[in-house]
């Protein structure tokens, strides 16, 4: 089965979904900034973070392909998974708006609480009701129509939600602790200028390493979830 995956960025890549999606059975086939027109019929579509907001696709049109995409796939409840950026593609493509947050930067390891409806979701449940993840985004969008809500943060509600097939996360289930410090040390730089101490920010990675196994069984469960889903008749 083939997993097409979009990334817009060199460093951000699939990280620790790929070796799950690959032990469910998908062989992934990576796109950088572009789309081919075949990819609407691919099994999975997965699509990853980026530096650009989805309202800037005049300036980054492969957001504008995408989006496209992704609104097609939605409508015959093909199975997408977004991070970050991608869920807030995701979301677009569904109806929601997409904009600035109004709360700030969110940046570093800080937990998620699970919804009520997380607990029962068979990606979700087995996970305590709060789990320590990445972060590093400063947009936000309105609810997803159809969407169930998974999760949230005291910053931003809007951070996880099922519709359909299709999962988004705003946080970054697929960073392990030495990758985020590789993301701290390559965004050091803007870091600062948005006022961030980076030396408290390499401080949080332990958490995130002691929250690892649970993460990477979390990304097991929808790899394997997804794939069952796709050889249902």
């Amino acid at each position: 089965m083939r997993a097409v995956v979009f990334e817009h960025e060199e460093h951000e890549g699939p990280g620790l979904l790929e070796p799950a999606l690959e032990a469910a059975g998908f062989t992934l086939v990576r796109r950088f900034r572009t789309v081919r027109r075949e990819d609407v019929d691919a099994p999975l579509v997965v699509v990853m973070g980026g530096p650009m907001g989805v309202y800037e696709a005049d300036a980054h049109p492969f957001l504008n392909d995408e989006l496209a995409l992704l609104g097609e796939r939605l409508a015959n409840d093909r199975a997408c998974v977004g991070v970050c950026l991608g869920a807030q593609l995701l979301a677009a493509a569904a109806g929601a708006q997409v904009s600035p947050g109004k709360n700030g930067f969110e940046v570093g390891v800080g937990p998620v609480r699970w919804t009520p409806e997380a607990l029962k979701d068979p990606v979700v449940a087995g996970v305590k009701p709060r789990t320590a993840v990445a972060h590093w985004h400063g947009d936000t969008y309105t609810p997803v129509p159809g969407a169930t809500l998974l999760a949230s943060t005291d910053r931003y509600t809007q951070q996880a939600f099922r519709l359909g097939q299709s999962y988004g996360f705003q946080f970054h289930l697929e960073l392990t602790a030495k990758e985020l410090g590789r993301w701290l040390e390559l965004g050091a730089e803007d870091l600062l200028t948005r006022g961030k101490d980076l030396e408290d920010l390499k401080a949080q990675l332990p958490r995130l390493k002691a929250a690892e196994a649970e993460n990477t069984a979390l990304l097991g469960r929808l790899a394997h979830a997804l794939a069952r889903g796709l050889r249902t008749p």
